[in-house]
């Protein structure tokens, strides 16, 4: 009796050890990579970018041509092959109809969208944006494009649209330093959608001026977002909020861990 004791003891002490180790093995969540969106550069996430690194996570930053929505998610999916491991995905404004197409690599388990857009596969974020327009979309003249087909915005109005809480010399900087971008980026139909299949998490920028709040909150209640709203933030949340815009994404990262 007392050897029937003994191997079951050791039976349930190898089952618990099992679990154990199973649960050790889980996969952490220390990559993330953060996609600007239109007419900006990476250099906007630096705020955020030292908050994570702080935090101990791994992160890179895509550097978008904007030259066709093709070339942008291409640019996101080479810095996505170089990722070891699991991978959180970020996306700001236009860098969310990128994160939605590059998303589904196989190295992304979750998707963070950052007063973005999240079309669906066959939609376009030009005609959604049209549908519920923002002041940048009621306003006239303020998009403007070069003989070669290239947009950016009037630089006289880019920082109270873009970014009217952001200093002034920041957003000025910001306004002069403009990557521009192919028109076609934005009327590009998506041929995937990763929220679909991947937990997502979004923030709505409630002053935003340049994507409708509306549609911000639209978009996350379709893709089942978990959503958080920054109030009176401009469309530089990422740059204006940084401590609440990272510490989301840690949110993010950690419920994938669990």
């Amino acid at each position: 009796m007392s050897q029937l004791r003994v191997f079951l003891a050791c039976a349930v002490c190898s089952v618990l050890c099992g679990y154990a180790a199973a649960a050790g093995a889980a996969e952490s969540v220390k990559n993330i990579v953060l996609v600007h969106g239109a007419w900006v550069d990476a250099s906007g996430w630096k705020g955020v970018y030292d908050i994570l690194i702080r935090e101990g996570f791994k992160v890179s930053m895509v550097q978008e041509p904007e030259t066709s929505f093709a070339d942008d998610v291409t640019a996101t999916r080479r810095i996505l092959d170089q990722q070891e491991g699991a991978t959180l995905l970020v996306g700001h404004s236009y860098g969310g109809s990128v994160i939605t197409e590059a998303g589904v690599h196989p190295k992304v388990v979750g998707l963070v969208y950052v007063a973005a857009h999240a079309p669906d596969v066959g939609e376009n974020e030009s005609a959604l944006g049209k549908k519920t327009p923002s002041v940048l979309g009621k306003t006239d003249g303020v998009i403007r494009k070069t003989a070669d087909g290239f947009t950016y915005l009037d630089p006289i109005e880019f920082p109270k649209l873009f970014a009217p809480d952001v200093s002034h010399e920041r957003a000025e900087f910001a306004a002069r330093s403009q990557v521009l971008a192919a028109a076609s980026v934005f009327s590009t139909p998506l041929t995937a959608a990763a929220w679909k299949d991947k937990p997502s998490w979004g923030i709505v920028a409630g002053g935003d001026r340049i994507i409708n709040p509306e549609l911000e909150r639209w978009y996350y209640t379709r893709a089942k977002s978990r959503t958080i709203e920054i109030k009176g933030a401009s469309h530089a949340v990422f740059e204006s909020h940084p401590k609440e815009v990272a510490q989301y994404i840690i949110e993010a990262a950690r419920h994938l861990q669990q």
